[in-house]
């Protein structure tokens, strides 16, 4: 049964001390909005940079970057790597720990844009060939039709998949795309299917204004049999990413003749590398801002703890008539125990409400931002739930020495104080 006269009580003794109570509530206040501040902003900016590998985070690119340097076996200095069909079978054939591999050439070089007509409709459009892993490798979700596959590459099916972009300039708003055709470099290509990247930002961007071939068909259309651009592979499940990377890496080097210890021929991005650095910086900002926040949070319990000894050390006569009257010690610090509750939770709240509150301004002023890295700010049902749990706790602990001070505080002495 709830006892409304100790609750008055309460409410009664917090506002004699207003200015007091208000301070020592903000530094409670405070831990908790910085908490929730610190950890929602972090997570924005985690979200913001894992959106920018969509589900692209394990695979390698090796390409050819430069001229050997050393010479090796008898061969000169100044060549360069040139990947073949038969590296590729060496690579599928000698690495067991290989998982998905694609040779892939983008048509007249890297981010170099093609003309692409349609009917009366053209426009310019980054085209690459790609094998039917790439798809899975790179993240490459599926929107209607269907995507490169088997067969395509085998009989080098005049096919071609397109990016949001692309269908928006080609095509009318109403208009379905598949099984029309398109020309690239006066040659046709039947759409099969419309395709989106999974990631946001950066190099997604490019995959937006995209058209995706059979690598097969461009390059024999396109005269670019005798060579591929470059790799993209991914490990098998359980096998770090590095590991397959290296033993490629040094594959390659022993079929062409390239120096162990050469330097700069084969350029490499480790996508898993990159992955793993940016989860271990934000997991480090997450320890940071807990240590910030916990340590104002103590702050706070700690004024908290200091108004409660006062307002003992203020009532201690009045404490005493309360004993003197038969009331006990638990009736005493169960009465200390629930202001000092009633005052953690009610200024932690506050400052939950007004941290949530802020972040969904963030958020707001963020997204309109173009090309932001910043994701949705926010804070998870655990971490709130934690935090709350946390107040309850730092209520418990402020009014431990409180309490135990008014519980043994003898009534006579106490009618005696002045």
């Amino acid at each position: 049964m709830i006892d409304l006269d100790k609750w008055q009580e309460v409410f009664f003794t917090l506002k004699q001390h207003k200015l007091r109570t208000t301070l020592t509530a903000f530094g409670v206040f405070w831990g908790i909005f910085m908490l929730v501040i610190l950890l929602g902003v972090g997570s924005g900016f985690e979200r913001g940079m894992m959106a920018g590998f969509g589900e692209n985070t394990n695979s390698v690119y090796l390409w050819s970057s430069g001229r050997t340097q050393m010479p090796y076996r008898g061969l000169p200095i100044g060549r360069r790597l040139h990947l073949k069909d038969e590296d590729l079978l060496a690579i599928r054939q000698k690495i067991p720990e290989l998982g998905l591999l694609s040779g892939i050439n983008d048509l007249n070089g890297w981010q170099v844009d093609q003309y692409v007509v349609r009917n009366e409709k053209s426009g310019t459009f980054g085209v690459r060939g790609v094998e039917p892993s790439y798809f899975i490798m790179a993240g490459i979700q599926l929107v209607e039709g269907r995507v490169i596959n088997d067969l395509d590459f085998r009989d080098r099916r005049k096919v071609a998949v397109i990016a949001p972009k692309v269908q928006d300039v080609l095509f009318e708003p109403d208009e379905n795309p598949i099984g029309q055709s398109l020309k690239i470099g006066g040659v046709d290509f039947k759409i099969i299917g419309t395709v989106k990247p999974s990631a946001l930002g950066g190099n997604a961007d490019a995959d937006l204004e995209r058209i995706i071939l059979p690598n097969s068909t461009q390059r024999a259309t396109f005269n670019q049999m005798g060579w591929i651009g470059y790799l993209q592979f991914t490990p098998k499940e359980g096998i770090p990413a590095s590991v397959v990377e290296k033993k490629v890496i040094a594959l390659l080097k022993d079929r062409k003749g390239i120096h162990p210890e050469e330097r700069g021929v084969i350029g490499r991005w480790n996508t898993q590398n990159q992955y793993d650095k940016v989860r271990g910086l934000y997991t480090a900002i997450r320890t940071f801002s807990w240590i910030v926040a916990i340590g104002t949070l103590i702050a706070g319990v700690i004024g908290v703890g200091n108004i409660m000894l006062i307002i003992v050390k203020e009532r201690t006569r009045e404490i005493g008539v309360r004993k003197a009257l038969g009331a006990t010690p638990g009736n005493i610090i169960s009465t200390i125990v629930q202001e000092a509750l009633v005052l953690t939770i009610f200024a932690g709240y506050l400052g939950l409400v007004a941290g949530v509150f802020t972040l969904e301004v963030i958020t707001n002023v963020l997204a309109s931002t173009p090309n932001t890295m910043f994701g949705k700010a926010e804070i998870d049902f655990t971490t709130a739930s934690f935090a709350i749990l946390a107040l309850v706790i730092a209520g418990l602990l402020a009014s431990i020495l409180p309490a135990s001070k008014a519980a043994n505080i003898d009534p006579i002495v106490a009618l005696q104080d002045e």
